[in-house]
């Protein structure tokens, strides 16, 4: 698949989420950029044979960091985004697989995959987790620069 296939299919994905969970319309193709940014950045790495693993934790935590940014201009929650945004990288097919494995009896495929899906979800949440680490740690040092310099 080309690039601007994966863009665009990331983009309806993320926004065809936002539709179901009832995201405000407005916010919608922002859900849209949020998913295909997060994608991107996921793909170009893979591309680039850097691993699942990393590649997913570096998506998900730019996933958030716009997520934030946009929460914060246009006076929404984070969560609209963010959940939209991740949506691209739930790695549902691996799961699916592992689970067929488990029925067929190929149980070291299986486990081999059902670990791989583990690995990547928790990389979303390392990703979206270290942003909000960095957000605080920036928040933090700017109150304490105002308090310094505070008369």
């Amino acid at each position: 698949m080309t690039i601007i296939e994966q863009i665009i299919t990331s983009f309806i994905a993320s926004a065809a989420f936002g539709i179901i969970f009832n995201v405000p319309r407005e916010s919608l193709l922002k859900c849209g950029f949020v998913g295909m940014i997060g994608w991107l950045i996921y793909f170009l790495m893979t591309m680039y044979n850097i691993d699942e693993v990393p590649s997913t934790v570096a998506s998900a935590f730019f996933i958030a960091i716009i997520s934030q940014i946009y929460a914060k201009v246009y006076r929404m929650p984070i969560i609209i985004f963010t959940v939209a945004g991740i949506i691209p990288l739930v790695p549902g097919g691996i799961a699916y697989d592992a689970m067929r494995n488990f029925v067929e009896n190929d149980y070291n495929t299986a486990i081999s995959l059902a670990a791989k899906a583990f690995m990547i979800s928790g990389s979303i949440a390392i990703g979206i987790v270290f942003s909000e680490v960095v957000n605080q740690v920036i928040r933090q040092s700017k109150l304490n620069v105002k308090a310094k310099y505070r008369p």
